[in-house]
């Protein structure tokens, strides 16, 4: 076992999208660049649904990103989306919590 496991032994479960975002504001390091677009694109298609934006232009590089990150998902239902949220935070807590 990791030393996560022995400071952490309780898996964080989550039963929505609230409490998911919620766990994720407990976080005590940042996760990676990836594993936040991977957050905010599942997160938008969640409450909002496809990205029906323009994708941004010139050099501002974070905003493309992120609307990449969101492209990415496009077509998943909202339900779909949640799950998937609900289902990374989880597994990424045990990282950073």
């Amino acid at each position: 076992m990791t030393l996560t496991h022995y400071l952490n032994p309780i898996k964080m479960k989550t039963q929505n999208l609230e409490d998911a975002v919620a766990l994720t504001k407990k976080f005590t390091s940042k996760p990676s660049n990836e594993e936040l677009l991977k957050l905010y694109g599942l997160y938008k298609q969640a409450t909002e649904g496809d990205n029906e934006t323009e994708r941004p232009g010139g050099f501002d590089f974070k905003a493309a990103a992120k609307h990449n990150a969101w492209m990415n998902v496009k077509g998943k239902s909202k339900e779909e989306a949640i799950e998937q949220y609900i289902q990374f935070v989880e597994k990424i807590s045990e990282k950073y919590i």
